[in-house]
């Protein structure tokens, strides 16, 4: 009995680790009275002609392009393979994080939605009730923008037979090198899934069948509000529901399922184009490649989730404009990366003679290719129906790229794109969510404790969204190769455009060396040929006879692509490591066919504390083009200015700046106090804005001895009630259990990194097989501090099992103790994330300004 208490008391806290508790509250269905079934029906309209508001500027923006470039620029802008799905369902059950949509995307605030969210408005799509808007009030549009196809959309609310835009996708050639069998078999393009949009760019919305609009009026008074949502589900603060709002209600079908395209987080303001008003941009004021660096991914992802919730506060810790590529395949590293801005795609190196295990178009299966299931070890696929449509599965030695930020995606630049739609939620429960480690499965002999590999043939079998992106792929890549969308942006160019008059190179230089000293700029270039080029260039050494501006003859582009893309061991570069510890990419987890066999291959790093085997423990050297418009620096946004989009006012409730500075000199690093932090930088995507961040980021990395530390902080204490709990009639009991108080001050990314199931299976080997434990942990460290640690580890047991609320300060007590803790059972244990890249900082003072003027000329 008594080792039973204790291996339940150990389940509780390893569920409190990371608080992944579900709500589902029994409420009934209404039935739709005839009075709502007649207020569904959307605005007559006389035919796109009579109102302003079309498609017609995207497609105006496509004038130059190639067919199959043209195509590629739809699917990227519009195309959700179908992950509608994941983002109202899935990632709601199998997370248990709640978005709330319409706090995102509601119309009424579309003229604040990029300083909140840092999300770019649609051109197309306009407030019901303004000036020429076909809807004339939110009833009409349930509360969203009306935009381009919501004519036809939203009569099929609350009703079956939608038929999608991208059944009537202009399709382009296919790739004259594919077999014929694919040139003619390709997927329905109904399954790219296109929708209209929200009102924000790559969001894009789908009619719900399912939708009963009297149970939504009587949740929340009217079609055109969703504000019933924000009511709790209990008005007793004593009952866990109350801390729980109606979002969390599945029995309430919203009226719109939400999808998102890869321009969701891609697009963004041209640099040397941008609106007058952010909030109001046009076509010409956009660009599909260049990465948006004012979005907030994580807080919109977690957006239905109160502030004091562990969710919310392990979740909402990226900077505007990173993304954490991990957050839904849960490989509990905090990994938050820039959004990669896809310019002059086609400079970018490449790397011959990499052993590539993939799938390959063919014609047929050739004779004796293991050919059945896919999922059961086929070399070899067909498509039934499909007569010439095959794939066959092999190892080869190939050209490919490395991409994302530890160059983990380097099966080819095809597979990397297939890859961000499994990312963004495509074909979720077909393929990949049942190979996702379970937050909450803590017996290691069971299904989900950990990750497994995600099956791209199985996938490819299974998912008609799949089928339809790929073969497709090919436009997207033309797309990239070709499109002036994503050709670089010289700041000459800007401030040409910014004043309309001439304003050539050399007016560039005289201004610059006007700000930063007599000939600055050819004094930079030699700078940066001897400190920066052996990792920023593309070209061969020596790099002092290199034009860096040199243009290639045969794509027009920029010769140099200003980085060679080489993985480079994060200790030599000294930055904050978290992402490059990455471990979804290893073999075993969950996007492993994404990575070739040399990224498996790679030696393992050494002077890295955490697990770092597999390919983890390194950054490519990126790319320095267009720097001038794309800081703050860093993989992760870190060096250069903190940004924000309300001035950082804590009183406004749509500020979500957090700040990050903290007091190295105090045990634990609290938040820096509030007078000696520095001031957030507003959102200023003008051109004036850009270069100002630009010249305030360079000297923050040039200068790393002043640079004011960041580690990002939970900023409220998040408590936890662990344990069940009955409700008697009267009132909620917990039966047993405890609480757990995280407070305010915890770094968050440690909380997130906290790996509690090894942790809590260790716990019980301590209890019932220490010298299994010690032998284990002498895997990972010396033999001594193996001994020690072992012996913490039955500690931590016994005082958990004598006073569970104490679990945090428990650990917290061990890990000051006995430092190794932290090293074994945290899958990152970096917590300063602006620390590193100290290359340049003992240049002279004239130097560092020589090369800050001379990057801002590429």
């Amino acid at each position: 009995m008594k080792t039973s208490f204790w291996l339940g008391t150990l389940s509780i806290a390893a569920i409190a680790a990371l608080a992944w508790l579900t709500h589902q509250p029994e409420t009934a269905r209404a039935t739709l009275p005839a009075a709502a079934e007649a207020a569904l029906a959307a605005p007559a309209t006389t035919g796109p002609s009579a109102f302003p508001y079309t498609d017609a500027g995207f497609h105006e923006a496509e004038a130059g392009l190639s067919p199959s470039a043209r195509a590629g620029r739809e699917i990227w802008f519009k195309a959700t393979a179908g992950n509608a799905r994941f983002h109202t369902y899935t990632f709601q059950q199998r997370i248990t994080a709640l978005i709330d949509w319409y706090g995102v995307l509601r119309g009424d605030a579309r003229d604040t939605r990029f300083k909140t969210w840092g999300l770019i408005n649609d051109p197309g799509c306009c407030t019901p009730g303004s000036t020429g808007c076909p809807a004339k009030s939110a009833e009409e549009t349930y509360g969203f923008d009306w935009c381009p196809g919501d004519e036809t959309l939203l009569k099929f609310v609350g009703k079956p037979g939608y038929r999608d835009p991208a059944c009537d996708f202009k399709d382009a050639s296919v790739a004259a090198s594919d077999p014929a069998g694919h040139q003619k078999g390709r997927e329905d393009s109904c399954n790219l899934a296109f929708g209209t949009s929200t009102g924000a760019l790559g969001f894009r919305k789908f009619p719900n069948p399912r939708f009963d609009a009297a149970a939504w009026k009587q949740v929340n008074g009217r079609l055109g509000s969703w504000e019933g949502y924000n009511r709790k589900l209990s008005n007793d603060p004593a009952r866990s529901d109350f801390k729980v709002r109606k979002l969390a209600d599945a029995s309430i079908e919203p009226p719109f399922l939400i999808g998102t395209a890869c321009a969701s987080c891609h697009v963004a303001f041209n640099p040397a184009r941008p609106p007058a008003d952010p909030e109001h941009p046009k076509w010409e004021n956009l660009s599909g490649l260049v990465g948006n660096q004012y979005i907030r991914v994580s807080e919109i992802l977690i957006s239905g989730m109160p502030h004091d919730d562990l969710l919310w506060q392990v979740f909402a810790h990226a900077r505007p404009g990173t993304s954490d590529t991990s957050a839904i395949p849960n490989d509990q590293v905090n990994n938050a990366g820039t959004i990669n801005a896809l310019i002059n795609i086609a400079q970018r190196p490449t790397f011959a003679g990499e052993k590539v295990n993939r799938w390959r178009k063919v014609a047929a299966c050739p004779a004796g290719a293991k050919s059945q299931d896919p999922s059961a070890g086929a070399t070899c696929w067909c498509e039934p129906g499909k007569a010439g449509k095959c794939w066959e599965k092999s190892v080869k030695t190939e050209t490919v790229h490395h991409i994302l930020k530890g160059g983990g995606d380097s099966i080819g630049a095809l597979g990397a794109i297939q890859r961000v739609y499994f990312n963004i939620g495509s074909c979720a429960e077909q393929c990949w969510v049942n190979h996702l480690t379970d937050l909450r499965q803590l017996d290691p002999q069971a299904r989900n404790f950990g990750q497994t590999p995600f099956d791209i043939g199985q996938c490819r079998r299974d998912c008609p969204n799949f089928r339809a992106v790929e073969d497709r792929l090919h436009n997207i890549l033309d797309f990239f190769l070709t499109a002036p969308e994503g050709q670089a942006r010289d700041l000459a160019d800007a401030r040409a455009n910014q004043h309309g008059t001439t304003y050539v190179q050399a007016d560039l230089v005289r201004d610059l060396e006007r700000d930063f000293g007599p000939n600055a700029v050819s004094r930079g270039q030699q700078v940066f040929a001897a400190n920066c080029a052996r990792c920023h260039s593309s070209g061969k050494p020596p790099f002092e006879a290199i034009d860096f501006r040199a243009i290639d003859s045969k794509t027009g582009l920029r010769a140099d692509w200003l980085g060679n893309d080489v993985p480079t061991p994060v200790t030599e570069v000294g930055t904050y490591r978290c992402r490059s510890l990455h471990a979804n990419h290893m073999r075993g987890h969950v996007w492993e066919q994404f990575a070739n066999e040399d990224y498996h291959a790679r030696k393992t790093v050494s002077g890295i504390l955490e697990p770092h085997d597999g390919g983890r423990g390194y950054y490519r050297n990126i790319s320095l083009l267009n720097l001038w418009a794309h800081a703050p620096f860093l993989h992760n946004n870190s060096v250069g200015p903190e940004l924000c989009g309300w001035g950082g006012d804590k009183a406004n409730p749509r500020e979500l700046y957090r700040s990050s500075y903290v007091d190295t000199r105090q045990p634990g690093n609290p938040p820096l106090a509030r007078d000696r932090q520095p001031a957030c930088w507003a959102y200023d995507p003008s051109v004036d804005g850009r270069f100002k961040l630009y010249v305030a980021s360079m000297n923050d990395l040039l200068n790393p001895s002043k640079r004011i530390p960041k580690a990002t902080k939970v900023d409220q204490d998040i408590v936890l009630d662990i344990g069940p709990r009955i409700f008697d009639g009267k009132e909620e009991k917990r039966l047993v259990g405890f609480t757990v108080r995280v407070p305010a001050g915890a770094t968050a990314g440690n909380v997130g990194n906290f790996l509690h199931k090894n942790f809590i299976v260790d716990l019980v080997r301590a209890k019932l097989k220490p010298g299994e434990l010690e032998a284990r942990l002498a895997t990972v460290l010396p033999a001594a501090e193996a001994r020690k640690l072992a012996d913490e580890m039955q500690a931590i047991g016994k005082a958990i099992v004598s006073d569970p609320d104490r679990l945090v300060e428990v650990v917290k007590e061990a890990r000051a103790r006995t430092p190794a803790l932290w090293q074994v059972y945290s899958s990152c244990s970096a917590e300063i994330e602006n620390d590193g890249h100290r290359f340049g900082e003992d240049l002279s003072h004239a130097d560092k300004n020589a090369l800050i003027a001379f990057l801002a000329t590429l």
